[in-house]
């Protein structure tokens, strides 16, 4: 069993930034994923991040997100730039190994 907390949601507006965390509750071997899921939309990918630092992204991406990791904190980062009203949704973390463990979202707004 894992725990998984993010944080570092919040209301932006258009073109601002935001750095998500997740912190797990013990040290994690399996690649860490960030997904978002916005009103009456699936869920959907956003990067994910081996332990290694092998990463992958989504292309709605395009280069202003980066993940990130910190091994001895047992933390994945999300840093999103140049935030818009279309990323507004409820980010999630998930430990890509086993069963799949979820954090319980983070809400981020992005409205003027």
């Amino acid at each position: 069993q894992v725990q998984l907390v993010e944080s570092g949601g919040g209301l932006v507006q258009p073109g601002g930034s935001l750095r998500l965390s997740c912190a797990a509750s013990r040290t994690i071997f399996g690649p860490m994923s960030w997904y978002r899921q916005a009103p009456e939309k699936q869920r959907e990918l956003v990067a994910s991040i081996a332990r290694g630092g092998s990463i992958n992204y989504a292309d709605f991406v395009k280069g202003r997100f980066t993940i990130s990791r910190d091994n001895a904190k047992n933390t994945v980062y999300l840093q999103m730039n140049s935030l818009e009203p279309e990323d507004t949704a409820v980010y999630y973390c998930k430990l890509e190994s086993g069963v799949g463990y979820w954090g319980q979202g983070t809400r981020v707004t992005v409205s003027s």
